[in-house]
């Protein structure tokens, strides 16, 4: 629905900068109270074995911590008595550009992630902006050409800093009769500027190359010929004199479309004859390329040589997003520009938060509209043959102050679900509430183990000001209506659920086991393999409500009454690979728990005491965290799970039934005799079916 989703991923702040930190490093040298730039830390040496870091040229381009100087009345001032001492950052030139990388070879919409950097790259207000070419698609004849270099510049032109444009070849390559000489080069000349040149920024020296002169013999334009990526004599000539201007900047920068220097189809002639030319300047800190719609960085053919070559990703064009936090993906440069030093990173397109639109209103606005629910009406009823049809509709108000751009699509990791539409998109007006209608089907003899649940994804933007801000996604599941299929509840086999022990339970919603303060009885049949640690049976515990414990082989039960639990406890008696029935009896003066029928441990309680209750839900098999979910599992086999609304054993014992049936008192009976994918289904009728966590396996109950 909104590419700028994609690519806002706030963790992806690639090739990061070293921050300046508070005082001195130990060790490092300083005069008269301020550190040498190209001081060493104690107990390092400048020679041919120390790092590159440590070599002076280096340092020039690689980060390290700013030059500081000690306080003073003209700078700092205080009326505190403190023995800290504060430096301050020196006060050097140091100034920011940005580069943008490819815009072409993607979908039309791709001029919109190019306005999103615009809109970015304006919130930082560097001093300039680079480009490596490729901005506009090009391989065209001129009309489509002009067309195309106006939308580009229109976008461009929104920046608030000068940028400055680099050839590519889809900038440049033509298609189609009447090629002229050079395809496209003077309409480049006459629309973005000169094929290549330099200027001089606050001491430092940028040079614009052009890579698509093409061969120089006969003049062919090729990306896949080494012969036409060569650079002429005349280019090379600008070159040797533009690096003799800038001879004296503290740092030169060379920007480039092709990567010439990754070799492929681009020969040896950047590695032979440019690099050098480079490299003897003595003062060319980074080289720019686009083109591979990647980002990456290298050293030269020579290897560290004090030369860094980065190659930039897109800022709209084709974009696979193969691994977009190792460099696939939209995004753009920023260089930090300081005399002894360069820092880069790079910034995902859409990361940049405008601070002075996310006003204290505009922010509680959109934490109420993410808290709003979504309404759902409507229900998806099975048949008896294990089909299922309905209708479910949902509905969504904006009650923020502009509009929220909506998107609602199914969700199931099941494909037999047919639902129609496939998504709906909206734009929702202040204030306006919508409803979105889904017809859903599935085929019959489809409700069995594979069975997956079916979910609505509710994306929601807000249309600010100067960007979209992407409210949470809502999964809403769609409610079905399993009453059919209680028919074949019973079959033949007697069927138990396997647990695991490391993630397998079963969740029945709190309000079906709340029991309203009211007597209650809770009881299940269990064979555990392990009873070893803190294992859960049948527990809605956390510091409140009632469970079965049997860790470490205790079996225990407890009820918290009167702002305390009340604990009934019995050692010893119960076996792994063997089929126990449990039950807990709370009748209002005592808690009774029973083990095979017979009572084990009674306690009494005062009948004004009040359980204390939570929200969470009733875990088979485990036992719920403070969030609900499911921890300190259970491992074996569990079956036939009752809740009933009395006290349905009063006396000393009683015979269990191996089955268990449901009558008036019974609230829930699940049997687990029917695998239902993620449903468990509640078989007394009510309706009050579970869901499953992990993946606990049927098995042969006997």
């Amino acid at each position: 629905m909104i590419p700028a989703r994609i690519a806002v991923l706030a963790s992806l702040m690639l090739t990061p900068g070293v921050l300046a930190q508070h005082g001195e490093p130990s060790g490092a040298a300083t005069k008269d109270g301020v550190r040498e730039p190209g001081a060493m830390e104690d107990g390092f040496e400048a020679d041919e074995k120390t790092p590159f870091l440590l070599h002076e040229r280096h340092l020039h381009t690689h980060n390290r911590p700013h030059a500081t100087v000690a306080p003073d009345g003209t700078r700092f001032f205080t009326t505190r008595d403190s023995s800290v001492t504060l430096p301050l950052p020196g006060e050097e030139d140091a100034f920011v550009f940005a580069i943008f990388g490819d815009r072409t070879g993607g979908p039309d919409l791709g001029i919109n992630v190019l306005a999103d950097a615009v809109r970015d790259v304006n919130l930082v207000e560097p001093d300039l902006v680079m480009t490596v070419g490729d901005m506009i698609d090009g391989y065209n004849q001129t009309a489509q050409w002009m067309t195309e270099m106006g939308e580009f510049k229109t976008v461009m032109n929104g920046l608030l800093c000068p940028w400055f444009p680099v050839a590519g070849n889809h900038d440049i390559y033509w298609r189609g009769e009447g090629k002229p000489e050079g395809e496209h080069e003077a309409e480049y000349e006459m629309h973005f500027g000169p094929l290549w040149y330099s200027f001089m920024h606050k001491g430092c020296h940028f040079i614009a190359l052009y890579t698509d002169e093409g061969n120089q013999e006969t003049g062919e334009k090729s990306i896949s010929k080494p012969e036409s990526q060569n650079m002429t004599e005349e280019q090379k000539a600008f070159l040797a004199q533009a690096l003799e201007r800038g001879k004296d900047a503290t740092h030169q920068f060379v920007f480039v479309h092709h990567p010439r220097w990754l070799g492929n189809n681009y020969g040896s002639d950047w590695n032979d004859n440019v690099h050098p030319l480079l490299v003897e300047a003595g003062n060319v800190r980074a080289v720019f390329a686009g083109h591979i719609h990647r980002m990456r960085h290298d050293f030269g053919p020579q290897g560290n040589d004090g030369i860094e070559y980065v190659t930039l990703a897109t800022v709209g064009g084709g974009q696979s997003h193969q691994v977009p936090q190792a460099g696939w993906l939209h995004q753009y440069h920023l260089v930090t520009v300081r005399p002894g030093q360069i820092a880069m990173t790079a910034y995902p397109v859409g990361a940049a938060m405008n601070v002075r639109e996310i006003t204290g209103d505009m922010a509680d606005s959109l934490a109420r509209q993410a808290r709003r629910g979504v309404e759902v009406d409507g229900v998806v009823a099975f048949g008896a043959q294990g089909g299922a049809r309905g209708e479910v509709a949902l509905t969504l108000e904006n009650t923020t102050d502009r509009q929220l751009q909506v998107e609602v699509a199914p969700s199931s990791r099941d494909n037999r679900w047919l639902v129609r539409p496939d998504h709906v998109h909206a734009v929702l007006e202040p204030g306006e509430k919508q409803e979105f209608a889904f017809l859903v089907g599935r085929p019959a003899e489809s409700a069995d183990e594979f069975l997956d649940r079916l979910s609505f994804a509710v994306d929601a933007d807000y249309l600010g000001q100067t960007a979209r801000y992407a409210l949470p996604t809502r999964e809403v599941e769609a409610p079905v209506d399993l009453t059919s299929l209680l028919g074949s509840q019973r079959p033949g086999a007697n069927m138990a659920l396997d647990f695991d022990g490391v993630d397998d339970a079963i969740l029945i919603p709190s309000a079906v086991a709340s029991f309203e303060q009211g007597p209650f009885t809770v009881e299940c049949w269990f064979n555990a393999r392990n009873y070893e640690g803190r294992r859960g049976l049948l527990t809605k515990t956390q510091g409140s409500e009632y469970g079965f414990f049997v860790s470490n082989g205790v079996l225990g039960f407890s009820n918290h009454l009167g702002g305390d639990y009340r604990n009934n406890r019995v050692n010893g008696s119960i076996k792994t690979d063997t089929w126990h029935h449990v039950a807990a009896v709370y009748d209002g003066n005592a808690t009774r728990m029973y083990l095979d029928g017979e009572l084990v441990s009674s306690e009494g309680v005062d009948n004004t005491w009040k359980r204390t209750t939570n929200d969470l839900p009733l875990i088979v098999g485990a036992d719920p965290d403070g969030s609900g979910n499911p921890m300190s599992f259970f491992e074996g086999a569990i079956d036939e799970v009752r809740l009933s609304s009395t006290a349905r054993y009063l006396g000393e014992s009683f015979t269990p039934q191996r089955r268990l049936s449901a009558d008036g008192d019974t609230v829930a009976l699940y049997t687990f005799d029917r695998a239902m994918g993620p449903y468990v289904l509640d078989v007394s009728g009510h309706g009050n079916h579970a869901r499953r966590v992990g993946s606990p396996k049927a098995v042969d109950a006997r």
